[in-house]
């Protein structure tokens, strides 16, 4: 399965922004969000409404000003429309100047594209904590998680990982996990640990332990949103929990 095209990315991150508005509206402000637990609600609205904007100035510019504190965020009165424009805001900032166009990345240098990608991902998975806090349901489309797990894995893999977090570091080592989708219309995943970083790739390999659900639910277990028991679990599950223990970026 390839990179979701440039207007799927935009259709996601436009469903998404809009099903994490439904599922906080009436919601406790106050409340913490408990898969963000540092997080109150409020703060997670400013991310969601100052981080598609500064990813938008990026992609215009080419270069990040410093790295927002969702704390200083204060969401206006129509926080809905808020929420809406900024993820419009970012589509329309990587149309303008060509999905492939190069500009700063956490990292390291990566297309226009990178941006508008990572933000449907993040703003997925905060669209799953909303619904979690709220108590309603989510939906996630299996293409788009699929993508997501990749991506994640993309940078658990890159050199410049452990310098993010240096937590990272402990995944190196030796064993493999195999991530296997129930959906047949999604391809499995294979991580290989080495001593000196971590390797992937799409398809089917016999693993250590293989972890096998909905592709939805790996990747709201690889993202901690949801506890291992979603998933079926075969083999060194020890290796696992440690994946899951350090894999946070």
């Amino acid at each position: 399965m390839t990179q979701p095209h440039i207007d799927r990315l935009a259709s996601g991150l436009l469903v998404q922004t809009a099903a994490f508005a439904d599922a906080v509206a009436g919601a406790d402000w106050d409340a913490f969000v408990p898969t963000c637990p540092e997080w109150r609600l409020r703060v997670l609205v400013g991310h969601l409404g100052q981080a598609r904007r500064w990813a938008a100035g990026i992609v215009r510019s080419g270069s990040a000003d410093g790295i927002p504190d969702p704390r200083e965020a204060v969401p206006p009165r129509d926080w809905r429309a808020w929420l809406l424009a900024g993820a419009s805001e970012l589509v329309e900032a990587v149309l303008a100047v060509g999905p492939g166009t190069p500009v700063w990345t956490f990292a390291g240098p990566g297309p226009a594209s990178f941006w508008l990608r990572q933000s449907t991902h993040d703003t997925s998975v905060h669209a799953v904590d909303a619904a979690l806090l709220a108590g309603v349901a989510y939906a996630l489309e299996p293409d788009l998680a699929a993508d997501a797990v990749t991506q994640c894995l993309e940078l658990l893999s890159s050199p410049v990982a452990a310098t993010l977090k240096p937590a990272v570091a402990s995944l190196w080592g030796a064993g493999s996990i195999g991530l296997r989708p129930t959906e047949e219309s999604v391809e499995g995943w294979v991580i290989t640990r080495t001593p000196t970083g971590v390797s992937w790739r799409r398809g089917p390999g016999a693993t250590d332990v293989t972890v096998t659900g909905a592709v939805e639910d790996l990747l709201l277990v690889l993202m901690r949103r949801l506890p291992p028991q979603r998933v079926a679990i075969d083999g060194n599950g020890q290796l696992f929990d440690h994946w899951l223990a350090h894999s946070a970026l």
